[in-house]
């Protein structure tokens, strides 16, 4: 495999910089922090591809674009604590503890969670805190949050997330309406949740984020 830095630089300038990324910190923090390293082994040499990255257990990275233009719509600041659903093996984590004062990353998968914790303390991510539990529950005694994001899709959003998150603060997911896919970004006030679309992308569908299904006689 190639010089690691120079595949992430190559990353950021043919995939991240033309989709009008441009927030230093989401650029250095895509520069910095090594991809390779949160994928299996096998997949290491695919780790930098734009598209998803297969990490097992149904659970997959989003492509590199598509987790920085959620990242830049988000705008985190360094004083905000992140909710970071379904973080596999912990890159998106390690990415936004760049950007945030602190990170819980949730990972429903043991397997995954304990390998995310270790690559995480390895790559001296001190600021994330890996909790083992349902997705769509969040993880409400850490919270609220001043933001949660989704690494991966969703067809609604439980309530217990919006409860979750701090009023004034925002939730990052794509929305799947069949094969068609949208990053909204919603804004939590004191009468609810507002949506607005922000770009187009597509996700595998997370566990515990479908529809239920409508009954038809």
């Amino acid at each position: 495999m190639a010089d690691s830095t120079v595949q992430r630089t190559m990353m950021v300038d043919t995939q991240i910089r033309p989709s009008d990324v441009t927030k230093f910190p989401i650029i250095d923090a895509m520069l910095t922090v090594r991809r390779e390293d949160f994928v299996p082994d096998a997949a290491r040499s695919t780790a930098y591809m734009d598209g998803p990255v297969e990490l097992g257990h149904g659970r997959s990275l989003l492509e590199p674009r598509t987790f920085a233009k959620m990242l830049d719509a988000l705008d985190i600041q360094p004083d905000e604590l992140v909710l970071d659903i379904g973080t596999g093996l912990g890159y998106s984590a390690a990415v936004i503890a760049r950007l945030a004062e602190a990170v819980v990353a949730l990972e429903e998968d043991e397997s995954l969670a304990g390998e995310a914790e270790t690559i995480l303390g390895e790559t001296h991510a001190d600021n994330v805190a890996v909790v083992t539990g349902a997705l769509a529950d969040g993880a409400p005694k850490h919270g609220p949050y001043d933001v949660v994001v989704l690494q991966g899709a969703v067809e609604q959003i439980p309530d217990t997330l919006v409860e979750q998150t701090k009023s004034g603060g925002r939730i990052a997911a794509i929305f799947m309406d069949g094969a068609l896919g949208t990053c909204r970004i919603g804004w939590k006030s004191d009468t609810g949740m507002t949506w607005r679309d922000s770009f187009n992308a597509s996700a595998e569908i997370l566990d515990g984020f479908r529809k239920a299904a409508a009954f038809q006689l």
